[in-house]
């Protein structure tokens, strides 16, 4: 039975994504579940939230890079076999909290180097190219490997904010989609350049699927669910007032609907109404630099690391939020029920 892969993307960057990967791979782990998070953006900012910078540099030599995602791929790239098996790393200070509940497929920069092989063979499907079909399925696969290693219940996945190969080939490996977003103009855009795509990627890669002729080669599936978006909210700025940022808030469950779902839109649901938001994580800008400097998720925070009076409250309601959004979640990918 192959583990779930729940992708977080939204082609719009900015919007926290990789701080909502990071904080909910944490929160699953420190709930019990045994999570993989892989970093298949080219930019590794999930790798480094996780790692240090003498770690990375020993896993980013010059030359090959075997511990990284970029290291399974590259028997591919190069032509001389299939995917490598995947190196999981163990974050020291997740460990002494929690065990070895949580596990890093490394990112790398290398990894766009891979976009352009991804971009060549798919087409290549259509003609039952069997190299083809291992080129564009080499992250589920590396995922899924993972997931046996580590016992995974689950796999989280950062990806860069765009709608290249690496993350068509990405999002065909995932089960279901969480979609985080902003409350501005662009947040909104992109959610409507990505619904339609998403729908078209889906349908074209059900149609690859069919051309597949070996039978040891096993596919995903391609399901690309969305199950929802989270609202980050950002600080306030002074040119973007509270008009503007409850206007867009507001036009944010009826672009999803449309664009996203494909259903008719609703303009009188506000978001605190609708059913398809999971969330809307409230800006924690004192504790971001607290957790960065102390190399831990913010609710981990302690008063050795700065959270005191104020801090260590805002560090409690931070726990009660993400715990309550990875219950959201784990309900509607793997029917678990998560105790507040």
């Amino acid at each position: 039975m192959n583990t779930k892969i729940i992708a977080f993307f939204n082609n719009k960057g900015g919007v926290g994504k990789t701080s909502l990967v990071y904080h909910l791979a944490w929160m699953y782990s420190n709930l019990g579940l045994r999570v993989v998070a892989a970093d298949l953006d080219p930019q590794a900012n999930l790798t480094a939230a996780f790692l240090n910078e003498d770690r990375l540099e020993e896993l980013w030599p010059d030359g090959n890079h075997p511990s990284t995602i970029f290291g399974c791929v590259q028997p591919l790239i190069k032509g001389i076999g299939d995917i490598a098996d995947p190196h999981l790393e163990y974050v020291e200070e997740q460990m002494s909290l929690l065990g070895e509940n949580l596990a890093l497929l490394v990112g790398d920069l290398s990894l766009s180097g891979f976009e352009d092989q991804l971009s060549e063979v798919w087409p290549k499907c259509m003609d039952g190219d069997e190299r083809a079909f291992r080129v564009i399925s080499a992250f589920w696969r590396v995922m899924q490997k993972t997931a046996v290693v580590h016992k995974a219940h689950l796999i989280l996945v950062d990806l860069g904010p765009n709608l290249g190969a690496i993350n068509r080939a990405a999002l065909i490996a995932a089960d279901y989609v969480v979609m985080p977003l902003s409350p501005d103009l662009f947040s909104l855009q992109g959610l409507q350049n990505l619904g339609p795509t998403l729908r078209h990627w889906r349908k074209n890669w059900k149609n690859r699927l069919h051309q597949n002729l070996a039978d040891d080669l096993v596919l995903p599936e391609g399901q690309i669910q969305p199950i929802g978006y989270v609202v980050l909210q950002h600080s306030a700025r002074l040119d973007r007032p509270v008009k503007a940022y409850n206007r867009w808030i507001a036009k944010i469950p009826h672009v999803y609907r449309q664009a996203v779902l494909a259903e008719p839109g609703d303009n009188h649901l506000s978001v605190a109404d609708d059913p398809h938001c999971l969330a809307l994580v409230k800006n924690y800008q004192s504790l971001m630099p607290m957790a960065q400097e102390a190399r831990k998720p913010m609710f981990h925070l302690k008063p050795a690391d700065g959270a005191i009076g104020a801090h260590a409250t805002a560090a409690k309601k931070v726990y009660r939020d993400f715990q309550k959004l990875a219950g959201k979640i784990g309900e509607r990918t793997l029917g678990l029920g998560i105790e507040e």
